[in-house]
């Protein structure tokens, strides 16, 4: 986690707090548990970052480490809205708030969790984590509830086919985006790429930006843009 990321949709990432509880059939194989299991710790146990990884991206904009403009995926290694962060959160939120120059990303399986009435930064970008029609019908309504400069869903890793034809999806009022990708790491489920050329026909015909990001495998050899099927080598981004 930090000023350099693997991730190919974003510049950065910050985990202002780690751990996490699995919610949803897209949690099984999360790499967070792997990780922290890896290194002895209990990765259901949220905890708040030490302060150097806290106030990363304050850092990050005194020394130049991440230039401006750079898209910054926050929590990585948890849930921004996780109700054990509750405490620290008016904190992170003050760090956003603070640095206009950065866009944070903040996809979240908690999106209930979110009053109507709150206003998302302009600088944030927020999105909601959805991995088969279940969790898309759960989810994206209370989304688009929610006021954001660009509202997108992190289809990753995605389970099953998706109807994303939503009676208020995509709202014309607002910016929004989709990013698409299979699971990776051991013990991974299939992801058929008919599923996605799918989705992206459904974006492509509401005029919603696309991002592929991988078809997933273990070990992930479908991550790079070229490993993709031509027709899917696609990485779009909002203008938002």
């Amino acid at each position: 986690m930090g000023k350099t990321t693997g991730i190919a949709w974003c510049d950065a990432t910050w985990n202002p707090w780690q751990g996490c509880d699995k919610v949803s059939a897209g949690c099984k194989n999360c790499y967070m548990y792997r990780e922290k299991k890896r290194y002895g710790q209990d990765p259901q146990t949220v905890v708040r970052s030490a302060a150097h990884t806290f106030n990363a991206p304050l850092r990050w904009a005194r020394t130049g480490e991440v230039p401006d403009g750079s898209r910054i995926f926050v929590c990585s290694w948890s849930d921004f809205f996780h109700k054990k962060a509750d405490a620290w959160r008016a904190e992170a939120w003050k760090i956003i708030e603070a640095l206009p120059q950065y866009t944070f990303l903040i996809p979240t399986k908690r999106i209930g969790r979110l009053s109507i009435d709150v206003k998302m930064p302009d600088n944030v970008w927020l999105g909601a984590s959805v991995e088969d029609q279940e969790m898309f019908d759960k989810r994206i309504v209370g989304l688009l509830e929610v006021s954001a400069k660009v509202h997108w869903l992190s289809v990753e890793p995605m389970l099953g086919p998706i109807d994303f034809r939503f009676p208020s999806y995509p709202n014309p009022h607002k910016d929004t985006w989709v990013v698409f990708g299979g699971e990776s790491g051991p013990g991974c489920r299939p992801c058929d790429p008919d599923w996605i050329r799918d989705g992206v026909a459904q974006c492509r015909e509401a005029g919603v930006p696309v991002f592929v990001k991988q078809l997933g495998g273990s070990p992930d050899a479908r991550s790079k843009l070229e490993d993709l099927p031509e027709d899917l080598r696609i990485r779009e981004f909002p203008k938002g």
